[in-house]
């Protein structure tokens, strides 16, 4: 099971939360296309930020976008001239009737986070840095920060430019992934090289989540 489920939509309202937090009867099709379409558009115009996820929140004249980035500064820009411009974007795109607020929340700990992780091996790939280099020195970062029990980077693809694709892993401690309430981050990735696309997974384990862990961090 744990090779067929998103480990993250396995433990949906277990020990992970929602990232479109609204509810909608008549404009369910509506608001869920918005959403797709703002997610999009930030992360066309936000690469470089790297972007561990956007939550979106809905009021009835309000829509709230919080952007959890580990560089803050390149999203907020010079007297926070770059998120406006970000606002202003989404606006015109989509229009917007109701009002748009960017939130920008720093992520403290990027090495730990699989998102960042799996951005930054496709970064790599992308500037030609061997595959086997690039996952082992991952690896050693990820595993070296504090919490992280285990991790797993899963690559496929025309690797080194092969005639064939093909797919390699590497692993560290342990990811149980049967485990509901295992805290497992998980993302995928993907390089675009000059021999094709390269496909990226990561898993990190951060051990354990019981209910005064999960209260906790949903009153955060």
């Amino acid at each position: 099971m744990g090779h067929k489920v998103n480990p993250l939509l396995f433990r949906l309202g277990y020990t992970t939360n929602w990232t479109s937090r609204w509810f909608g009867k008549k404009n369910f099709p509506e608001f869920l296309k918005e959403d797709f379409d703002i997610r999009k558009i930030l992360a066309e115009n936000l690469k470089k930020a790297a972007v561990e996820k956007i939550v979106i929140d809905r009021a009835s004249n309000l829509v709230t976008v919080s952007i959890f980035s580990a560089r803050p500064g390149v999203i907020i820009g010079r007297g926070g001239t770059g998120i406006e411009d970000l606002r202003k974007l989404l606006k015109t795109k989509l229009g917007l009737k109701k009002e748009v607020k960017l939130d920008v929340i720093e992520v403290k700990d990027p090495e730990s986070s699989a998102a960042i992780i799996g951005q930054e091996i496709a970064s790599q790939i992308e500037r030609r840095i061997g595959w086997k280099r690039s996952l082992k020195r991952m690896l050693e970062t990820v595993m070296s920060k504090k919490g992280v029990q285990g991790v797993k980077i899963a690559i496929s693809g025309r690797l080194d430019g092969a005639e064939m694709g093909r797919r390699e892993w590497l692993a560290k401690g342990k990811i149980p992934l049967h485990t509901l309430r295992s805290n497992i981050d998980f993302t995928r990735a993907t390089a675009f090289t000059t021999y094709g696309a390269v496909g990226i997974k990561v898993w990190v384990y951060k051990g354990e989540m019981f209910e005064e862990k999960k209260r906790e961090k949903t009153i955060k």
